[in-house]
């Protein structure tokens, strides 16, 4: 089964509801753009980062029409964490290939929160820019930068709590 075929199935086991279509390989946002269709919904980027320790692994998604300072995020993550009793990020490192296999089953340029779906364990925390919960539909890589698939925002609600990982909002920009 393919990474998209496996993202369609638990979506569709859960009964979560979703549209999808397929498009040429787009790697980054800006080789995306040209494939994404005018559906609406807030197109997101998504990062998969390591703390300094390689112990703590984190998922960070935001609205892929904004940028993000990696020191600010540390800062703003750190805040987060700690407000929580949980413990810190600390220094923050893009996560290697490997590691993003590891924990999310992903290649590079192919992660979403879909991923989650990978991480049996629950390893990997997410961090979800708060404006996304203002979108009415999302849009995400079905773990296939080859494919969209779109989302309304209650149902994706209802795929992070069904995938168990623990997730929080949080300001971004």
């Amino acid at each position: 089964m393919t990474q998209e075929e496996k993202v369609l199935t638990y979506l569709k086991e859960h009964g979560i509801p979703f549209s999808n279509y397929n498009h040429p390989e787009g790697k980054t946002i800006e080789e995306a753009k040209r494939w994404w269709k005018d559906d609406g919904s807030m197109h997101c980027k998504n990062l998969f980062f390591r703390n300094h320790k390689g112990n703590r692994h984190y998922l960070v998604c935001f609205d892929c029409e904004h940028d993000l300072d990696i020191h600010d995020l540390e800062h703003r993550l750190k805040e987060s964490l700690q407000s929580q009793g949980l413990p810190s990020c600390g220094k923050l490192s893009f996560a290697s290939p490997e590691r993003m296999m590891r924990y999310l089953g992903l290649e590079p340029g192919s992660v979403s929160p879909f991923g989650l779906i990978n991480d049996e364990n629950h390893e990997v925390y997410l961090f979800l820019d708060e404006n996304i919960k203002n979108a009415p539909t999302l849009s995400f890589h079905p773990n296939d930068c080859r494919g969209t698939v779109v989302i309304r925002n209650e149902d994706f609600q209802r795929y992070l709590e069904a995938v168990g990982n623990e997730f929080e909002y949080i300001k971004l920009y």
